[in-house]
């Protein structure tokens, strides 16, 4: 099942508050960037995240989930509707996520 633009739109939204966030759609579902890293992406209307250590000790409730099969487990997010909770989880986890690869 593919992510709605809607579900992606309202992710942005609620992300507003911060600078570079961008996406880049890819088979029907969507990766989303902040500052030029991949943070995690939106897979059937689920926003998912890289599973490192700040963002398992920010959520209250860790949850792993396979955004597709063959993929590696991701951390679903709950508390979308909640701005200031994933501007912060996106801020917490951006020092541990991994430097974009050169070209």
């Amino acid at each position: 099942m593919a992510s709605s633009k809607d579900y992606l739109e309202y992710i942005l939204d609620q992300l507003l508050g911060l600078d570079e966030i961008s996406y880049r759609a890819m088979m029907g579902e969507y990766i989303i960037y902040y500052r030029g890293k991949i943070v995690g992406g939106i897979y059937d209307d689920r926003l998912l995240v890289k599973p490192v250590q700040s963002a398992v000790d920010f959520l209250p409730d860790v949850k792993y989930e396979l955004p597709y099969d063959g993929a590696k487990k991701m951390l679903l997010v709950e508390e979308v509707d909640n701005r200031d909770f994933l501007t912060g989880l996106f801020n917490v986890i951006f020092e541990e996520l991994p430097e974009p690869k050169k070209k």
